[in-house]
């Protein structure tokens, strides 16, 4: 993968393309008597895009809730693999661990709705992405003084970076609140990527916008990819950006894994087209996506 020469890596792992780094083993999850998700196996590969789609209600949500530790399966086990500089590996099982403790091992997200502080800057909302790397208290930083003063000077020249891939210049100084539902969005991505992450999580990053907002987001998604070297699981459901960005695709159905392989494999699956075209779904436009999918493969 070809990656843009950095002052700093946003990428916050150091293993090889091509291997895994996320190993999801039999995860089943329950509320009470629901089953949300049901026996879920699959694999992230290092320096891919991989998409998790399905119906409304599938458990695409939970699946990523229970990565990043908001929810914890009763079955199964999920595994994070990462490389130091240097070469050493580690293996974190993240199945029972809490959310901060995930975001530590550099497992960043993003949620379906917007979860910026409206009265920040765009600049301010992103060095919170700093925050799980910063050794000063926040007494100390207030001081701007000494080593606290060198610290925030350093993460900010990372956060420089991020809005310049991002291009978010002429909005580093304004409220998040402020400014278009489309920026806000972008701005989230940003504050993702400002921990390096590992593996960067998006739910549903496209949600409400427009076709044109859609577009923009989709290239920052890939610059954050292919630029960058991030790793992406993404939820989506225009199926049009599913195929055209992702490298791997694995579809849920009612809480189980239902096909799992690259864009041509899954759209051409006739478990996937029955998921879609065959239920109840009222998602029309999803429909119409795969219906348009079918006709083209």
């Amino acid at each position: 993968m070809l990656t843009r020469a950095y002052q700093h890596s946003l990428n916050g792992s150091h293993l090889p393309d091509g291997e895994p780094l996320l190993e999801v083993d039999h995860v089943s999850l329950r509320f009470g008597g629901v089953k949300a998700l049901t026996d879920i196996s699959f694999t992230v590969t290092q320096g891919h895009v991989h998409a998790i789609i399905g119906p409304n209600g599938a458990g695409k949500s939970s699946m990523l809730n229970c990565i990043s530790g908001i929810y914890h399966p009763q079955e199964g086990s999920i595994r994070l693999q990462t490389a130091a500089a240097d070469g050493t590996r580690t293996v974190s099982t993240l199945t029972k661990l809490p959310p901060h403790r995930i975001a530590r091992l550099r497992v960043a997200r993003s949620f379906q709705n917007i979860e910026l502080f409206s009265h920040l800057t765009v600049l301010e909302n992103l060095m919170l992405g700093r925050h799980i790397h910063m050794k000063h208290n926040v007494a100390a930083s207030m001081l701007w003084f000494g080593p606290a003063r060198r610290q925030e000077i350093a993460h900010r020249h990372l956060v420089e970076e991020v809005i310049d891939l991002l291009q978010l210049q002429a909005f580093r100084n304004k409220p998040v609140g402020s400014l278009a539902y489309g920026i806000q969005k972008r701005v989230e991505l940003g504050r993702a990527l400002c921990i390096q992450p590992a593996l960067l999580l998006l739910d549903e990053p496209m949600a409400g916008m427009n076709a044109e907002e859609k577009e923009d987001m989709a290239r920052y998604i890939l610059d954050v990819h292919e630029l960058a070297g991030v790793t992406v699981v993404l939820i989506e459901h225009d199926m049009n950006v599913v195929m055209d960005i992702s490298d791997r695709v694995s579809v849920l159905d009612f809480g189980r894994l239902i096909a799992d392989g690259t864009p041509d494999e899954v759209k051409a699956d006739p478990a996937v087209v029955e998921a879609y075209l065959g239920s109840d779904t009222e998602d029309a436009a999803v429909k119409e996506a795969l219906a348009t999918l079918q006709e083209d493969a």
